[in-house]
């Protein structure tokens, strides 16, 4: 064996080493084609670990530390970056003060009919166009609860259909 050349064995393992940094850099590739088409935060951690494994590939370390490694710092990096992420992920709710109507007591002031989609009630010092949570029929002068909210209607229920 002449000086100076490597043996056989040393070319394989350098041929396994290029090997894994290639194929680490595809899952990098791939993690993130995956999160740029889904806007989802699915595989960036993928990518963040395997980017990492990039290094540690190049570095030598046997493949089963290299799996040991990618899947360390995917786990982390997704329990590190998580609550963050969720912040921006979650659809952002505005109350407002229309908000502090739910749960309130309000008199009807003209019958409540989903049927022809008429009646008002009022409360907090305001006149509100009003539908029936159940559907039933409301009349005049009656109090209710507001239940619920859609845009600049109250849905209501009778208070003696409120359970105690």
């Amino acid at each position: 064996m002449e000086a100076g050349v490597p043996a056989d064995a040393e070319w394989r393992a350098v041929d396994m080493l290029n090997t894994m940094v290639w194929l680490w850099l595809a899952v990098v590739a791939l993690a993130l084609i995956l999160e740029a088409s889904t806007m989802s935060l699915v595989s960036v951690w993928f990518a963040m670990g395997a980017l990492v494994t990039v290094f540690a590939a190049y570095g030598g370390i046997p493949v089963t530390g290299q799996l040991l490694i990618f899947v360390s710092v995917s786990i982390a990096t997704f329990f590190a970056a998580r609550p963050l992420t969720r912040r921006f992920l979650d659809p952002h709710i505005t109350p407002t003060n229309a908000d502090r109507l739910l749960g309130q007591d309000a008199k009807v002031t003209e019958e409540i009919n989903n049927t022809i989609s008429s009646g008002a009630v009022y409360v907090d010092g305001k006149m509100w166009t009003a539908r029936s949570a159940s559907g039933e029929v409301i009349p005049k002068d009656e109090m209710v609860e507001v239940v619920w909210m859609e845009g600049v209607k109250l849905y209501v229920r009778a208070k003696a259909a409120v359970p105690a």
